[in-house]
């Protein structure tokens, strides 16, 4: 559901005068408008859909359970077997809107009980529907390779080739149908109550600060302030409120981990994050380089703009919730939503006035939630919905510069969506790993526009800062989250892990990623434990690195030939989950499995960091 998940940056303080006054500067933040799925939780469509999603996936199950193979090798196998998928997108697409509409209302308040029951039920009623469906992949996985290859080249099926060719790859680790259908009735009770106790959890969290009870969302924005107390005081109450709730936490991370760890071990996945890999379509070996390119980088990258970060402040070293904070002695303002909107508009606009359109959709027909409302679910998405809706895009503005970039982020993800839905259910889905080449591509329109607008030498100075820091964030430090993931799973191997050897570990990889000029001291040690990828998507995090090396290739093709650029990225968008990551790089001219490819991204933001030094 959550694609995009970014924490949100923003400062102020939380005082009723405060907040009045970033509230007028603000002007009017949109919320959603969900009616275009449902009217309302009790809506009487709503309940007959459920009702219908349950029926129908019974019914497909007494036509086809046990009598694909049969069918298959029929003179007629092609046609009949197209309905028996058109069907199963059919439904896939209607239980999609459902949860769709289920969890949006649910993150709207993960606070409020009746939106929480109405999740959980809803989720019950569609996991009892959907595993009456399970039974359709294993059994298309189950006929002769050389048969099945034959009906899929065939017409009609011919259209769900691609979906069929990728379903085969989880043939290896597919299990007993029985065995399957516990695995999937479980979740209920399993990782997604943990998910759920997670995320109710962290929203619930309030952050003593100034006489003021803060959430998450408004305490982490204020390690954006250009009042260092204001950081400082931010850092302290995160860390006190964290360690007050890490058995908790640590009794989440431990289960999740213990849970993977099964399911790995029954799927017969070799490496922990193997599952993820397969998921995201990419071969372990691309990963690993990727991996292995960004932790030879951590010196020439995040240790030496830290360390000039450091001499800006006139100190030998940044405390941790220094880390962000806006450079000295450079204007600070709070930016209103119209600006924002205006600023990505322009921005897209200039590279493509089609994506441009798309994008105003959002903004025109109620499809963002950008205020920060308590109980709201933190950071950013974009959820897609499914083919027969439209997405919808979450933010918590505040009015900041990276708050602009978090718009521009989903955006982008919301025009791949988009694009990409005349796929269909089963098809429009893209991989982790392609899914942020949008979003950060917008990231990077929106910057360039901006920058190449600005002529006042310390206001690009500060721009370009906030550029290499975010994209350091993107890609050094989710590396290292890559990298404590990996050793809180490795280690669960062995045994449950104590709170304290989970920030022992965060710290270990911290310490690495970031260097000497950043003093990790006292208090920060918990922090890991906010991080909601972690929790509902284990290895996620590599992919906004993916993301990001590949779109500074992208974008570097772009500036040396922009004619027939756009058409070639509107296609690759397009694609959906249609085509292999080596396909759709092929025709810029790039290859994510030379490990040469990464340093032309890393390269990039390198170039940026050595641009900063001149401006000394």
């Amino acid at each position: 559901m959550v694609m995009g998940w970014r924490t949100g940056a923003s400062g102020g303080r939380a005082t009723a005068n405060g907040a009045a006054a970033t509230a007028a500067a603000l002007g009017p933040l949109p919320e959603w408008d969900l009616s275009h799925l449902y009217e309302s939780m009790d809506s009487p469509a709503f309940e007959a859909d459920l009702a219908r999603a349950l029926a129908e996936s019974r019914r497909f199950a007494a036509l086809y359970r046990g009598k694909l193979d049969a069918i298959a090798q029929r003179p007629d196998a092609a046609s009949v077997m197209a309905e028996a998928v058109a069907a199963y997108e059919r439904l896939d697409d209607l239980m999609g809107k459902i949860m769709s509409y289920a969890g949006l209302v649910y993150s709207g308040d993960t606070t409020d009980p009746t939106r929480a029951k109405f999740y959980g039920d809803t989720q019950d009623k569609i996991t009892t529907a959907s595993t009456e469906l399970l039974f359709f992949g294993l059994e298309l996985n189950r006929i002769d390779t050389e048969v099945l290859a034959g009906v899929a080249a065939t017409a009609p099926l011919s259209h769900w080739r691609p979906w069929i060719e990728d379903l085969a790859k989880d043939k290896p680790h597919q299990l007993e149908d029985r065995i399957e259908e516990l695995f999937h009735e479980k979740s209920v009770t399993g990782r997604a109550a943990w998910n759920r106790l997670f995320d109710e959890t962290i929203a619930s969290l309030r952050f003593p600060i100034d006489g003021d009870e803060l959430t998450l969302e408004l305490t982490l924005n204020r390690l954006q302030d250009a009042d260092g107390a204001v950081r400082k005081g931010a850092a302290e109450a995160l860390g006190t409120v964290f360690r007050g709730h890490l058995r908790t936490f640590a009794l989440i991370t431990n289960t999740l981990a213990k849970d993977k760890e099964i399911a790995d071990r029954w799927r017969r996945f070799e490496d922990v994050a193997d599952s993820r890999h397969l998921a995201n379509r990419v071969e372990r070996e691309v990963v690993d380089a990727l991996v292995s390119a960004v932790r030879e980088a951590y010196p020439r990258l995040s240790h030496r703009y830290y360390r000039l970060k450091a001499r800006w402040f006139g100190a030998e070293a940044l405390d941790f919730w220094d880390r962000n904070a806006p450079l000295p002695q450079v204007e600070q303002r709070t930016i209103p939503w119209t600006e924002a909107r205006d600023t990505v508009l322009d921005a897209y606009g200039a590279f493509s006035p089609d994506m441009a359109g798309i994008a105003r959709r959002f903004f025109d027909e109620g499809w963002i939630d950008a205020p920060a409302r308590p109980g709201k679910a933190p950071g950013a998405f974009a959820h897609h919905t499914v083919p027969s809706a439209h997405p919808y895009v979450l933010v918590n503005y505040q009015g900041k510069p990276r708050d602009v970039m978090t718009l521009a982020h989903e955006l982008g993800h919301g025009v791949h969506q988009v694009l990409a839905a005349p796929n269909g259910a089963l098809m429009a889905p893209t991989p982790l790993t392609l899914a942020e080449t949008a979003s950060v591509f917008g990231e990077m329109l929106t910057f360039r526009r901006l920058l190449d607008g600005t002529r006042d030498k310390k206001q690009r100075k500060a721009m370009l800062a906030a550029k290499v820091e975010d994209m350091i964030n993107t890609v050094v430090r989710q590396i290292a989250f890559y990298s404590f993931e990996r050793k809180v799973h490795e280690a669960r191997k062995s045994g449950e892990l104590t709170a304290e050897a989970l920030c022992e570990l965060w710290m270990s990889v911290q310490a690495e990623s970031l260097g000497p000029a950043i003093r990790l001291g006292p208090g920060y040690e918990p922090f890991w434990c906010y991080i909601p990828h972690f929790i509902h998507s284990p290895f996620y995090v590599y992919a906004y690195a993916f993301g990001d090396c590949l779109v500074n290739s992208l974008y570097g093709v772009y500036q040396n030939s922009a004619e027939g650029f756009q058409a070639r990225y509107f296609a690759l968008l397009s694609a959906g989950g249609t085509k292999h990551h080596s396909e759709l790089l092929a025709p810029f001219g790039l290859d994510a499995r030379d490990p040469a490819f990464w340093q032309i991204g890393l390269r990039m933001i390198e170039g940026m960091i050595i641009e900063l030094e001149g401006m000394d």
